[in-house]
């Protein structure tokens, strides 16, 4: 049997929060949320122990009344707290507006610039890494739009 509302014990949703410096992405309800931290990926629930955390390149995942949906994260923070997580991201997109031709023509030109220059300094190379890293996330989570 299913319950609507708060039962006895139960904890109501999260607040999810993502900004990026141009928008705000989302402001959503979740019962769960997979940010992508610096050093590993973080599961958030209602009631999760407050912190403060860098964010790396990867998905955030979120979870509400049993539909999952994606987000593309490029760096930046995420605040956790017992009932909300706020995610500070230097680029944030959903799932459904991602440009996947855009998104494969950044794969093509970091996989070109990192083939074609093996000279370069070791921050140019990061560089490219990372150019190429936020496109292939961009269009793995476009994969996983709903519909």
């Amino acid at each position: 049997m299913a319950h609507q509302g708060v039962m006895a014990g139960s904890s109501a949703p999260l607040r999810l929060e993502v900004v990026s410096p141009d928008r705000r992405v989302l402001d959503a309800p979740a019962d769960e949320v997979v940010l992508p931290g610096k050093l590993g990926y973080l599961g958030v629930r209602a009631g999760h122990t407050p912190l403060l955390t860098e964010l790396g390149i990867g998905q955030l995942s979120y979870v509400y009344q049993g539909k999952t949906r994606y987000l593309s994260l490029s760096g930046g923070f995420a605040e956790v707290l017992p009932d909300r997580v706020r995610v500070l991201a230097e680029a944030a997109e959903c799932a459904e507006e991602i440009d996947v031709e855009r998104a494969r023509t950044s794969q093509q030109r970091a996989q070109q610039e990192i083939a074609s220059r093996r000279a370069a300094s070791e921050e140019e190379f990061l560089e490219f890494q990372v150019r190429l890293q936020r496109a292939l996330i961009r269009i793995e989570t476009a994969a996983k739009r709903e519909g």
